[in-house]
């Protein structure tokens, strides 16, 4: 007999079923126990679930089952708030794709060149994934219809009405069937989101997945501070704990990039990430970060949805959230797949009640330690840097070709090479730092794909 949580247990055709167990999806999460029997039964959906949660594969799977394979014409559209979310939308429905055959799924977002995007869409899509500002460009110029639409999916919608895309998802909207399902998904349910699933939505399923406890892997410690030492004892914790890889929460954009400067004078290698940097340097921070060329990411909790970084040492709470469910997905980011995760939460006296109240959510007694006092140590510094090469995807560059140059050519050992990046005008990896420079003087030397290709360190 199946169990609720099995996948079996859904009107899923047997081709998806053998596909989700190749894919290793053995039982249904939470919000995919909840989403998933009204999604399938064609209802409107609101659903409450944080980034990592899951949901990709609930409204994912919902898609799969409307999708007529023989007609070339934009079936479902799927909005996201930024262009790496998307691609991590894409890249999880074309592996669901896979049990029905032919299927095109199409990323639609800005930070790219509009031509391509123009050219794909003649050909035809099946499925549209993008982020509102560029799906409503191709819209008003009449290269993209979605009179054909039957799934309207927002994902993170409360992040996309902080960003200001309101008008523009109204205007797409509009492009579609009266006669369609809407799914919304999103972190929290601000009033504003609300309102807006009123307008969009016909009598939605309300589903709402458990915030999961604090995983026990995660060792957590608090530390009394001042407004005035805040960043210096950030770095001092930094210097005594000495992660290779850690996510910084601030609550400000101002605060993060005040904070990245601080520990670089401090000789930490960090990067700010907030909401007013524009998609191409946005970009060039999480390739660093992800590729262990920077130590310290220094983010916002709007800036820092939609990331999904493997391997994160520590995060550290520079500014404790007044929310708890926000405080708990914040350290949920390190101490994954197993591995023992460190949290580390600077509060001043002011904001002791905060994670007094996070002591009582969460049923454990927090554990307050000194500030470290500061030692000579070797500086912070990160494994890897990262090489910039002017060439991409439509050059017809691809992994395997830098892989090769670096491995065969130059007689690199393969752990010396880190993180491949490909896209369509550029491409990153990320070299051993104590080779890194012999590497790009001699890389500069000899060709890769028969020609000579421009290149620069990201740190530089």
């Amino acid at each position: 007999m199946t169990s609720s949580t099995d996948f079996a247990s859904l009107p899923l055709s047997p081709e998806q079923l053998r596909n989700l167990d190749e894919l290793g999806y053995q039982e249904m999460r939470p919000i995919q126990a909840l989403s998933l029997p009204p999604i399938l039964e064609g209802k409107d959906v609101l659903g409450q679930a944080e980034t990592g949660s899951g949901k990709t594969l609930a409204f994912g799977l919902g898609i799969m089952q409307i999708i007529n394979p023989r007609f070339f014409g934009a079936q479902a559209i799927v909005l996201c708030p930024t262009r790496e979310l998307a691609d991590q939308v894409a890249k999880e429905l074309r592996k669901l794709a896979r049990a029905l055959g032919n299927i095109k799924v199409l990323t639609l977002c800005g930070g790219q060149a509009l031509r391509p995007q123009i050219e794909s869409l003649q050909h035809g899509a099946h499925i549209i994934v993008g982020t509102p500002g560029r799906v409503l460009d191709l819209v008003r110029e009449q290269h993209l219809n979605l009179s054909q639409v039957k799934v309207f999916v927002l994902d993170e919608a409360d992040r996309m009405m902080d960003m200001g895309f309101f008008e523009d998802i109204s205007e797409i909207s509009q492009a579609t069937p009266l006669r369609r399902q809407t799914l919304f998904f999103s972190a929290t349910f601000p009033e504003h989101v609300m309102r807006i699933s009123e307008g969009f939505q016909r009598d939605p399923v309300r589903v709402q997945a458990s915030t999961e406890a604090v995983n026990l892997n995660i060792e957590q410690a608090f530390f009394i501070t001042t407004p005035e030492s805040r960043f210096k004892d950030c770095a001092q914790l930094l210097n005594h704990y000495r992660p290779t890889s850690t996510l910084a929460f601030c609550n400000t954009k101002a605060q993060c990039e005040l904070l990245a400067e601080s520990l670089n004078q401090n000789g930490i290698v960090a990067l700010a990430l907030h909401g007013d940097m524009d998609q191409r340097d946005r970009e060039d921070v999480l390739v660093q970060f992800a590729n262990r060329s920077c130590s310290v990411l220094v983010a916002t909790d709007v800036a820092a949805r939609g990331l999904d970084i493997e391997a994160l040492d520590a995060v550290m709470n520079v500014e404790v959230s007044p929310n708890v469910e926000t405080h708990i997905h914040r350290i949920g980011r390190t101490g994954r797949k197993g591995e023992k995760g460190l949290a580390l939460s600077l509060v001043t006296e002011k904001e002791k009640y905060r994670a007094e109240r996070i002591g009582k959510a969460i049923e454990q007694e927090l554990e307050w330690l000194e500030i470290p006092s500061a030692k000579k140590t070797k500086p912070l510094t990160p494994p890897m840097r990262t090489i910039c090469l002017r060439s991409g995807k439509k050059e017809k560059l691809r992994a395997g070709d830098i892989l090769g140059a670096l491995t065969k050519e130059l007689g690199l050992p393969g752990a010396a090479v880190g993180k491949i990046n490909i896209y369509d005008f550029v491409s990153f990896v990320a070299i051993q730092r104590d080779l890194a420079e012999d590497t790009i003087t001699r890389l500069r030397q000899g060709t890769i794909k028969g020609r000579q290709i421009l290149m620069r360190f990201m740190d530089t």
